[in-house]
């Protein structure tokens, strides 16, 4: 199976915080997209591994993305260990994608650091064609791995204008009630003190910085081409 982006993230909701409206906008030209969430997110203040998967499931209609996936990953436990690197290898030779994203390694939750810092080892490992050879696919190297800021505000590489999509964003992460939505029973955290109106308001600065109305900002560690005349000509 071959898909435009497979986008990891350590937790169902990471990439919609991070990345939502750039799926949508690609989704709603035809582009195939996979989500793959490494964890069932079982250690969350908030919520259940169920509840999760059924937000998970109403939020990736919302974008319009075609497969979600969930690898099952202990939560809190996202260390570096082989077995996990080879279980996002076999994702990336599954789905052949194009382009994949992961979390920015810089974020005050561990597991999104380490979720990017297991992503780009499978996603050089996907590439080795000795690499578990016979036992997890043929090898696949996407033509670039990109990171996508959760709880940051990084200085991007690159910009994706996210104005005719800000919306269907922001209704994917809203989908997750148990996490955003303060209700009887449950905690207080980051997430239910105004976490949405903070992630529309950096997409809005992330825009105003490019020119924009809003935008989703995006880093690379590969040095970036300019497929475009500067002088707009």
């Amino acid at each position: 199976m071959k898909v435009d982006i497979l986008a990891f993230g350590a937790h169902s909701d990471d990439v919609e915080i991070g990345m939502g409206g750039t799926l949508a906008k690609y989704a709603s030209n035809g582009k195939k997209i996979v989500i793959c969430d490494l964890t069932q997110a079982e250690m969350s203040s908030n919520g259940t591994p169920e509840s999760r998967r059924k937000e998970a499931e109403e939020a990736a209609s919302i974008l319009g993305v075609q497969e979600r996936r969930n690898l099952g990953l202990p939560d809190r436990g996202l260390y570096i260990k082989k077995q996990y690197i080879d279980e996002i290898v076999r994702m990336i030779r599954f789905y052949k994608p194009k382009i994949v994203f992961a979390p920015y390694e810089v974020d005050r939750h561990p597991d999104h650091g380490n979720a990017s810092a297991l992503v780009q080892e499978a996603f050089f490992s996907a590439g080795i064609r000795k690499y578990g050879e016979g036992s997890m696919g043929e090898p696949h190297k996407p033509s670039a791995l990109y990171f996508y800021m959760i709880n940051g505000f990084h200085r991007p590489d690159f910009v994706i204008d996210i104005k005719d999509f800000i919306k269907p964003k922001l209704k994917s992460l809203q989908a997750y009630q148990s996490q955003f939505i303060s209700s009887a029973g449950s905690v207080a955290t980051p997430l239910t003190e105004g976490y949405l109106e903070s992630v529309e308001a950096r997409e809005r600065m992330m825009g105003k910085s490019a020119g924009l109305t809003f935008a989703e900002g995006f880093l690379a560690h590969n040095t970036l081409i300019v497929d475009k005349d500067l002088l707009g000509e």
